[in-house]
């Protein structure tokens, strides 16, 4: 081969590897923006909205108002203050719920003797809407931090619940016959084998929590709360401050999306075995 011929070789070998990576690192930003594009894209279309008068100030203000209604309340340190009492509340609550209802659901999964005793009790009282709970617990709590506290711990429990459950129940029967067979020890099966098994159905009914969490938060703050992002909202509306009481909803959606993403990593993490998560991750 002449001299030519390699160079020309090499050349259109570099330039296809320059075009094939570009190529992936284009497809890799454009994955990770493609889930912002229509959030901007109606704010874009708010804004303009607002500016030619379509939408007026005191029914919905433009995100360039509510922008600046924001940094007002941050400078004051009003808002940070707010947010961290409803990110404690959100946190306690899903600490409580959450561990009370993995416990009943690995139990209830891995006995039949406690699904025959309790699953019932607890489904006819997951079709109560606990929102409707509310005037009951103002009786036995009155409106101090325990009231809602307990409406958001009974709110994520059954998502964690019944899809801890479903996990344990769904786990492979071979595999625990293949656990026995090699000599693992009750713990060792559970912990190698069942807990592995049932964390794909664990991460769904957490993330569905997650949703109820924050839904739940947000009622009970604007019923009865002294602080939090619900109570600057409703104090916001006494003064029809519009701006204010959007930004709170806004805050409320960002602080679900930061929660979300959080579990999808700690879910990545968890299940790097898994081969539908680790292809997902190859693609990514």
């Amino acid at each position: 081969m002449s001299l030519v011929d390699r160079g020309i070789r090499f050349g259109t070998a570099r330039a296809g590897r320059k075009g094939t990576t570009g190529s992936a690192l284009f497809a890799r930003f454009e994955a990770r923006i493609a889930g912002w594009f229509l959030p901007a894209l109606l704010l874009v279309v708010w804004e303009v909205l607002s500016r030619i008068g379509y939408l007026a100030p005191n029914v919905l203000p433009a995100p360039s108002a509510v922008a600046d209604a924001g940094w007002q309340v941050l400078k004051s340190g009003e808002l940070f203050h707010h947010m961290a009492v409803s990110a404690a509340r959100a946190l306690v609550g899903l600490a409580l719920g959450g561990s009370i209802g993995f416990a009943l659901g690995i139990a209830n999964g891995l006995s039949d003797l406690t699904h025959r005793y309790s699953d019932t009790t607890l489904q006819m009282i997951r079709n109560i809407p606990h929102l409707a709970l509310i005037p009951l617990v103002i009786l036995w709590f009155g409106i101090e931090e325990e009231a809602k506290l307990f409406l958001v711990a009974l709110g994520v429990f059954f998502p964690i619940y019944i899809n801890t459950l479903h996990g344990v129940r769904s786990v492979d029967p071979q595999l625990i016959e293949m656990g026995r067979a090699y000599g693992m020890s009750r713990w060792t099966l559970f912990r190698r084998v069942v807990l592995p098994g049932a964390l794909p159905s664990i991460f769904v009914g957490l993330r569905f929590a997650l949703g109820i969490m924050w839904l739940t938060l947000i009622v009970a703050e604007t019923i009865a709360a002294e602080s939090g992002l619900g109570h600057m909202a409703m104090q916001a509306r006494e003064f029809l401050l519009v701006d204010i009481v959007v930004l709170a909803i806004v805050i409320y959606a960002l602080l679900g999306k930061v929660a979300d993403v959080a579990t999808q990593l700690l879910e990545r993490a968890s299940l790097k075995w898994h081969p539908s998560f680790h292809k997902a991750g190859a693609e990514r």
